[in-house]
């Protein structure tokens, strides 16, 4: 998983996004799946930045050299953090999301500002049957 600064996704989606997979590629590694996960408002200020768009990479990489991709991923700009963790297999449905991305017409969502913040509509949670009746008994009560 990356954190990719919105800045640059803002600007290219495409070369922010060839950031991640081209420093893979450059230590060996084979990306079999690469896709926008994300853009969500960060927990704390990372570089600067108050939200980010999580890129979700499937890769294989053999022997050593993990410590050296570390240190690329440190030094590029675009990657505000990553987490790199092993799995055994590729979850259902993710080589097909990842290539769903890839076809002719997918566009990624243009990321808000840092400063702009976003509200995500909440609904009241519906009272069933029995909840009405005990609070129309109490509304009774009261009058």
């Amino acid at each position: 998983m990356f954190l990719l600064n919105n800045q640059a996704v803002r600007t290219d989606w495409a070369s922010a996004k060839s950031a991640v997979t081209d420093l893979l590629h450059k230590h060996g590694a084979k990306v079999l799946t690469a896709r926008r996960w994300d853009e969500r408002q960060l927990a704390y200020k990372i570089r600067g930045c108050l939200r980010a768009t999580f890129l979700l990479v499937h890769y294989e990489h053999q022997g050593p050299g993990v410590a050296t991709v570390r240190r690329d991923l440190d030094i590029e700009e675009r990657i505000l953090r990553y987490l790199i963790l092993k799995v055994e297999t590729i979850p259902a449905g993710e080589m097909e999301a990842s290539q769903a991305e890839l076809e002719a017409g997918f566009t990624v969502p243009v990321p808000p500002r840092d400063d702009e913040v976003v509200l995500t509509p909440i609904e009241p949670p519906k009272m069933d049957d029995e909840v009405e009746d005990v609070v129309d008994m109490v509304a009774e009560v009261e009058a």
